[in-house]
């Protein structure tokens, strides 16, 4: 039997801004959901460079504090840069439902880190969360997926089916301990050859993926990174995910699972970060030039927020 939208019964879904950074309030598709009325601020430019990239316990502690009791209607947040992509974790953490994270991004999330609250091992934290089953990482194209073995990365909830990650494309990775399996994928004369997208079927890719989830709500987290740079302009090295795909990916997921949730970072923003930890460290891992226009950030917001309250 062919499944069926999960129709709600009213009310629609709630939009979010979490102006952290000021990112998403200077776009005329998002200020046109405020002055309609059908979206919210919640003004936090205080708390912004305290939670950007990585936060200490009590800062983390603060933005929970100021988030909404979890809607019944679907819920949309707009996190501004994905910088502050580790937020995902505070709004799961709300949550009380059996959840599955569907997770598009460039970079795993998945490194152990310290200190604990950061944007690369938000996934970890996650992971340690009592409901939520499985985590689903697709379209990831960085160097993080090179040597696994070195990168800190969470290779036990990799190997134990509790994360799955999807690569767009990513070459074969040597593994020091072949000859542990690892769920979805090939693993054979000491490399681990990841099943990449770009290589299959996209619709009954996402569909095999999607209905093999565990639960029947699922939490959809977007970072844009994982756009091709001609469809999004980030803080971060970008991927090759055509946008049309991501918008088939929604669409399946909307008919396969209840989607509680969904946040969506990977705007642009100065950093202008003042700790020198945090200095260093987008010195050595973001790119040195700001992209030349972030117009096309406007346009894919709309786009995704369109699809959205169609689809939820």
């Amino acid at each position: 039997m062919r499944p069926q939208l999960f129709h709600r019964a009213a009310p629609p879904p709630t939009v979010t801004i979490l102006d952290l950074d000021g990112s998403a309030l200077e776009q005329a598709p998002v200020l046109a959901r405020l002055h309609a009325g059908s979206a919210t601020t919640l003004e936090m430019r205080d708390l912004g460079r305290a939670l950007r990239l990585w936060a200490w316990k009590p800062d983390f502690e603060a933005f929970k504090a100021r988030l909404p009791a979890p809607a019944d209607a679907p819920e949309i947040f707009l996190l501004g840069s994905g910088d502050y992509h580790h937020l995902t974790a505070a709004l799961l953490e709300r949550r009380g439902e059996p959840l599955t994270v569907v997770h598009f991004d460039n970079h795993p999330d998945w490194a152990w880190t310290f200190p604990r609250r950061h944007c690369g091992s938000w996934v970890n934290a996650v992971l340690a969360m009592p409901h939520v089953v499985r985590v689903v990482t697709i379209g990831c194209c960085s160097g993080d997926l090179a040597n696994l073995d070195k990168a800190g990365c969470n290779l036990r909830a990799l190997r134990s089916g509790r994360l799955e990650i999807h690569p767009w494309y990513h070459s074969p990775t040597e593994l020091s301990d072949p000859a542990k399996p690892i769920p979805g994928h090939v693993v054979e004369h000491g490399r681990l050859h990841w099943r990449n997208m770009v290589n299959e079927d996209w619709d009954l890719a996402i569909r095999e993926i999607f209905e093999a989830i565990p639960t029947k709500s699922v939490w959809l987290t977007i970072d844009k990174d994982v756009l091709a740079p001609e469809h999004a302009a980030t803080n971060w090295d970008q991927g090759a995910l055509p946008l049309a795909f991501l918008e088939r990916a929604i669409s399946r997921l909307a008919i396969e699972r209840r989607m509680a949730g969904v946040d969506i970072c990977g705007d642009y923003s100065p950093a202008q970060h003042r700790h020198p930890m945090k200095w260093t460290e987008s010195l050595l891992d973001q790119p040195r030039r700001p992209p030349a226009s972030t117009a096309i950030n406007a346009v894919v917001n709309a786009r995704l927020l369109d699809l959205l309250e169609h689809v939820l």
